[in-house]
C-alpha cells in the first residue's frame, strides 16, 4: 500500500518515516498541504494531518481510505468521501497516548497560569538589580474546582490526573446521564444545557469537547460572562469552540484571569493580535506532539493499515460507504 502523509513529518525530530518499521512492505511517502493534489498518483492511503481534505482531493484521487494519524476529522469532508466511496477512520484517543499526553499539557497551562509563569521568569531576570524575590503568590490547584467540559477520553484522562491535586471536579457532558467516566469521581456533572451553570462553580474551565459546527463559539460573550470571576479557561479541544472577540474583552475586563491556548481561531495564528497582550499561556497546537503518541499511536496505525490491506473491517471508522473502492468484509 502506498500511503501518502499530508505534513512533511509528524512533528521536527519525529519523521513519518519513522513508522517504517511498524509499516513493512507499505510505502511511506510525504509531501506539504499547499501540494497534495500533486501527489496522489497511485496512493491508497490518504493520511491528512492538518491538511484540509476536500472534495476535489477525494475526486481526483484513488485512494480507499482516508486515515487521520490523530482524532480531529473537521477538516476531512466526510459526506464527500461516503459519496466516493472512501472509507474514514482515526486513532483514538484512549491508550494511544494521545489523550494522556493532551491531558499533561491541560495541566501545564493551569499550572504555568496558577504560578504566574512569565511574570516569575521576569523576576528571576531582574531580581539583582531590583531585589524581588519570593514573589508572586500564585494559586493553588488543591481544593479549587475544575469543570471540565467534554467527558470523551481526553476529558476523562484529564480528570484522572486532576483528582491527586485534590480538586473538585465537576463536569458538562451532551448526555449527562451517562454520569462519571470510568475511574474517575465528579461532584457533579451537567447537562449542556447547564453549562452555565457549571461554569459559574469553577475556578478552572478546561474545555476537551469535540468540535463541529453545532458547538461553535460554544464559549460565546453570555457562557463566558456566566464563568466565575476570577477563574482561569484552558482549550485543549479546537479553536473554534471560543469567541476569541468574547474571550479578549473577558480578559481586558479582568472577568477572567488568564487563559491557556493550544488551539487558535485560525492556525498559525499572529502572536501579534491584541489578546496576546493579556495573561495568556499559549502553544502552538502540540499538546498530542509527544514522543508516546507518536510510538503509541504507530502501532495502532500499522495494525489498521494492516487490516485494511487485508480487506478486513476497520476499528474506529466514521463512515459506511454503499460502494467503496476497496471492499471491506463485516465482522
Amino acid at each position: 500500500m502506498k500511503i501518502l502523509f499530508c505534513r512533511e513529518d509528524f512533528s521536527k525530530g519525529l519523521p513519518w518515516q519513522g513508522l517504517a518499521p511498524y509499516l513493512e512492505n507499505h510505502e511511506i511517502v510525504t509531501c506539504d498541504r499547499e501540494h497534495i493534489l500533486d501527489h496522489l498518483h497511485g496512493v491508497d492511503i490518504l493520511v491528512p494531518s492538518w491538511a484540509t481534505i476536500g472534495r476535489d482531493i477525494i475526486e481526483n484521487g484513488s485512494f480507499g481510505l482516508i486515515y487521520q494519524f490523530g482524532v480531529g476529522l473537521e477538516k476531512v469532508d466526510i459526506d464527500a468521501a461516503t459519496q466516493n466511496g472512501v472509507y474514514v477512520t482515526r486513532i483514538p484517543a484512549a491508550g494511544s497516548g494521545n489523550a494522556e499526553t493532551v491531558s499533561e499539557h491541560a495541566i501545564f497551562l493551569m499550572l504555568a497560569l496558577s504560578r504566574h509563569f512569565f511574570q516569575t521568569q521576569q523576576i528571576m531576570q531582574d531580581a539583582l538589580t531590583t531585589g524581588k524575590w519570593g514573589q508572586p503568590a500564585g494559586s493553588g490547584l488543591y481544593n479549587k474546582t475544575a469543570c471540565i467540559v467534554g467527558l470523551g477520553d481526553i476529558g476523562a484522562a484529564v480528570a484522572r490526573r486532576l483528582a491527586p491535586f485534590g480538586m473538585r471536579l465537576t463536569g458538562i457532558r451532551q448526555n449527562p446521564e451517562k454520569g462519571a467516566p470510568k475511574g474517575t469521581d465528579f461532584a457533579a456533572i451537567y447537562g449542556t444545557d447547564k453549562l452555565e451553570k457549571g461554569l459559574a462553580e469553577a475556578d478552572y474551565v478546561i474545555i476537551s469537547v469535540n468540535y463541529g459546527q453545532h458547538n461553535h463559539h460554544m464559549f460565546n460573550a453570555e457562557a463566558l460572562a456566566s464563568i466565575k470571576p476570577g477563574a482561569f479557561i484552558i482549550n485543549i479541544a479546537r479553536g473554534g469552540l471560543i469567541d476569541h472577540d468574547a474571550l479578549q474583552a473577558a480578559l481586558a475586563s479582568g472577568k477572567i484571569a488568564g487563559a491557556g491556548l493550544d488551539v487558535f481561531w485560525e492556525e498559525p495564528v499572529d502572536f501579534r493580535h491584541p489578546i496576546f497582550q493579556y495573561n495568556v499561556i499559549a502553544t502552538p497546537h502540540i499538546a498530542g506532539l509527544t514522543d508516546s503518541f507518536y510510538l503509541n499511536g504507530a502501532r495502532i496505525f500499522a495494525e489498521n493499515v494492516n487490516r485494511y490491506t487485508r480487506g478486513q473491517a476497520l476499528h474506529q471508522i466514521v463512515n459506511t460507504p454503499k460502494n467503496p473502492r476497496h471492499p471491506l468484509t463485516a465482522e
